[in-house]
């Protein structure tokens, strides 16, 4: 028989039937002699050797082998853990602009309630921005201005009282002027007594956040827990009549003093600004709707020339 390329006689096929019939035989033995096979005491021997290394070498591969699916389990895990943090998020998104949503309305409702009892038409907008403290000044940017016809010297109000007045308006924002402000000056009228007086702002927000009351008539006085309302002014401009300002919380008076002096604390929370209400005429036309005694309406836009 020639020799191969490596050099190795290649066995002859007499060799290789040997051992088939040899294999034959064995497993036919083994088949037949079922519990009692003669090759039962060779194949437990084999395997009391070989079954220790055999359990070594799975327990040693076995960590090895179950990589793949660590990293797949655990790249689905983080999948999951995304996915739950993403729902998360939305339905908390979506809670926050309900509740947005309900206090709007409630607000809504409430000037809704201010027009009937006062009988003003109002022009609702938003609180957009609010001054720098820098200024010294308490002002808010208001989203309404000429094309909603809001104009300067307008009352600004909301679903509990007095929030100031506008003090420049744009084509599409205003400026208004918190009644707290120290530069405000409010003619106040007191429930029980109706006497009259001027309310002045201290500058602050918040929950110390008061006005100053001093009475025209020095022989006056104002009683803790009285309410104020405006005063007016000619024509409505600042101020209309009849808006809540605030409770009397305090009273002073000196011998020195010519009049009564009262601490008033507003109705309105300024730090939690944001649907407000402008005064305007009846039938003032608007891009937006004009909510009355009657409902919420809305009147073409003016085409006429609009102040800036």
């Amino acid at each position: 028989m020639p020799p191969t390329s490596c050099g190795r006689r290649r066995p002859s096929r007499a060799v290789l039937v040997l051992l088939l019939l040899a294999c034959f035989t064995l497993i036919t033995l083994d088949a037949r002699g079922g519990d009692a096979s003669p090759l039962g005491p060779v194949r437990s021997a084999v395997g009391n050797v070989l079954g220790p290394v055999e359990t070594g070498t799975a327990s040693a591969v076995r960590p090895f082998a179950a990589v793949p699916d660590h990293f797949r389990t655990t790249d689905g895990l983080r999948r999951d853990v995304a996915a739950l943090r993403a729902e998360n998020t939305r339905l908390r998104n979506r809670l926050a602009g309900t509740a947005l949503d309900r206090n709007r309305a409630a607000e809504l409702d409430g000037l809704l309630a201010s027009s009937r009892s006062t009988g003003y038409s109002l022009v609702p907008a938003r609180v957009v921005a609010m001054g720098p403290a820098q200024s010294f000044s308490r002002t808010v940017t208001i989203d309404a201005g000429t094309t909603s016809g809001v104009h300067a010297d307008m009352t600004v109000l909301d679903s509990d009282g007095l929030v100031g007045r506008v003090v420049h308006a744009y084509r599409s924002t205003s400026t208004v002027l918190l009644v707290v402000d120290q530069e405000s000056v409010v003619g106040g009228r007191l429930g029980s007594s109706m006497e009259v007086g001027f309310v002045r702002g201290r500058g602050r927000l918040g929950s110390r956040a008061t006005l100053e009351l001093e009475l025209v008539d020095p022989s006056a006085t104002a009683a803790r827990g009285d309410t104020l309302v405006t005063w007016g002014s000619r024509n409505g401009a600042p101020y209309v009549a009849g808006v809540p300002i605030g409770r009397v919380t305090a009273v002073s008076a000196t011998p020195r003093q010519q009049s009564t002096q009262a601490v008033i604390t507003p109705f309105v929370d300024f730090t939690s600004l944001d649907l407000v209400g402008v005064v305007v005429d009846k039938g003032t036309r608007s891009d937006r709707a004009v909510i009355s005694a009657g409902g919420v309406t809305r009147a073409p836009v003016s085409t006429s020339k609009e102040h800036r």
